[in-house]
């Protein structure tokens, strides 16, 4: 039974098994690798996920989310017919389908699954990731980090034995950057940096206000319907200028025509203070590796946003050497989480590479500093330590209550406030009078991202010892069991009626984007279409789908062609 690997990203998701000498990528409905993270919700109790809910972002933007793997590990809630989900809520939805994908393609039941998560994502971020897996009625016991499967990725495809490369992972809406050493079987992340809210979207967003800004709009004044239809033309603009060299973006909104003209030039002015904000992770990755450019054999590129020739031509000049791009960006994670399921099944081809992981943030313990009278952050495990690890430190303490009370830190600040907290614990301690007495305090962090805590006064029957899994671990097991049950209630369409009910989805989004004739006649086409829907023969449906989906195909290029 295959273990899928799964690149749950925040703008499309994938699915790859490791399947007899490769890695095998898990097409949809659409035969498409790609799945939009989108989810949406019908009145009939169907979920739709991937782009029929996509379409819908237009139409029923209040039944219809997207980009939620940014509020992972948040309280962030979404409230449709009157219920209330959480982000780790719609990302099971995304990896249900996906699951269900799979076994459909290879005609076998899923039940384990290898998860990719960004690299600086934070405790509560994985455990949110970790319990989707499970809310889609999955077992998930690995999480990996998105550069580790890149890394794994490029030493499967690459042809050299031995490699010294910089990877740059720049996806939807994470940037993670890492310096990554192959050798023999030996797969090796040496550094890794990153910023959590800086991706694709990000460029969408400085797009969108540059377009409201030369047409003297507002977001405010713009309905739900209009922003999801400026998004999507700024979807499309990004898309064509990563092979064309001008676009003009022509919309109709509040009622006028809008447009923007845009070249790649004009992209990257107005896309460089995001730009910009990829130099401090490069910098910060080469110094903690202690390697230097010219050390490097190669810049790698991966993550669809690294399409963008502003991204390329930035870390050209930022770098001042060529960077390559990898066949396929979009991808190498899922390639890479799907040759880690095989390394887990022990596969014969790939049963001894190694990787070698790391931590990417600094772990701690809040202590209060006399001189500074105020709380800072002491590190245990440094930033890029390998994993698994274990460090024992020594403090001193004393108490009269014989309780210590202090936080667990994540981050790089030194002050405690300004680092996440992982948990606030109490430890039992020998009573003390005003001496300093001895405590020593071990960290040991393994592959997956659980921390576990001991502490030693010296003392009989002082030891103690805490498991830290998440600060937000509230859920129960049964309570884990009673939300998936809640979530299988609703359900998925069969893959051949996601594809009818896509078109449907994409018809009403073109009907709502046009106007006089041409909606007239999409209009029939869609009541046509319905009416064969209704007659429940399968030939004719087809045949029916077959005419109405190429008068579609033929409308959106003449659409994208009168505006280019």
């Amino acid at each position: 039974m295959s273990i899928l690997g799964i690149d749950l990203g925040t703008t499309n998701s994938l699915a790859c098994v490791w399947k007899g000498k490769e890695a095998i990528l898990i097409p949809n409905a659409f035969g498409s690798y790609l799945t939009p993270s989108v989810v949406s919700f019908l009145e009939n109790g169907e979920v739709l996920v991937g782009e029929g809910a996509k379409q819908r972002l237009h139409t029923h933007p209040s039944l219809t989310f997207a980009e939620f793997k940014r509020c992972m590990g948040t309280d962030t809630v979404y409230t449709v017919h009157g219920k209330t989900y959480y982000p780790q809520d719609l990302s099971a939805m995304v990896i249900r389908k996906l699951v269900e994908d799979a076994s459909v393609f290879l005609n076998e039941r899923i039940e384990e699954a290898i998860i990719s998560v960004p690299a600086y994502f934070n405790d509560d971020q994985r455990w949110a990731t970790k319990i989707a897996g499970q809310l889609a009625g999955i077992r998930v016991e690995r999480i990996i980090n998105e550069p580790s499967a890149a890394a794994l990725s490029q030493h499967i495809q690459q042809t050299e034995e031995d490699m010294l490369a910089l990877v740059v992972d720049f996806g939807g809406g994470t940037l993670d950057i890492s310096i990554v050493e192959a050798f023999d079987n030996v797969v090796e992340i040496r550094a890794i940096s990153g910023d959590n809210h800086l991706g694709g979207s990000d460029f969408d967003e400085a797009i969108m206000d540059c377009f409201l800004e030369e047409n003297g709009l507002q977001r405010k004044e713009l309905l739900p319907q209009e922003l999801a239809l400026l998004k999507t033309g700024v979807e499309r603009a990004k898309m064509l200028l990563s092979v064309r060299k001008e676009y003009s973006l022509q919309l109709f909104l509040h009622q006028k025509n809008c447009c923007m003209e845009l070249n790649r030039g004009k992209m990257t002015a107005i896309c460089m203070p995001l730009l910009q904000r990829m130099q401090k992770p490069l910098e910060r990755v080469l110094k903690d590796s202690e390697i230097s450019l010219q050390e490097l054999q190669k810049v790698i590129l991966v993550g669809g946003s690294c399409r963008m020739p502003a991204v390329i031509q930035y870390l050209e000049f930022l770098l001042k050497r060529d960077v390559e791009l990898v066949h396929e960006p979009d991808q190498a994670i899922a390639i890479g989480c799907g040759t880690a399921g095989g390394i887990k099944e022990r596969c014969s081809d790939i049963r001894d590479v190694f990787l070698s992981d790391i931590c990417p943030f600094t772990l701690g313990l809040a202590v209060y500093d006399d001189g500074a009278r105020d709380y800072v952050m002491e590190p245990i495990i440094e930033r890029n330590t390998a994993l698994p690890c274990s460090v024992n430190r020594m403090f001193s303490y004393r108490s009269t209550s014989g309780e210590l009370q202090t936080s667990i830190l994540q981050g790089e600040h030194r002050k405690a406030a300004a680092n996440l907290v992982v948990r606030t614990v109490r430890i039992k301690v020998p009573k003390t009078s005003e001496e300093y007495q001895p405590i020593s305090v071990r960290f040991t962090y393994d592959i997956n991202g659980l921390l576990e805590v001991e502490t030693n006064t010296f003392h009989e029957e002082s030891a103690s010892r805490v498991v830290i899994q998440n600060r937000m671990n509230r859920m129960s097991e049964e309570e884990v069991h009673q939300r998936l049950r809640e979530l299988q209630a609703y359900k998925l369409p069969s893959q051949e009626k996601e594809v009818y009910r896509h078109l449907l989805e994409r018809g009403e989004r073109m009907y709502s984007e046009s106007i006089g004739e041409k909606r007239m006649r999409i209009a029939a086409l869609l009541e046509e279409f319905e009416a064969a829907l209704q007659q429940e023969q399968p030939q004719h449906i087809r045949e029916v789908f077959r005419r109405v989906k190429s008068a579609l195909d033929e409308w959106e290029a003449d659409a994208v062609s009168f505006f280019s």
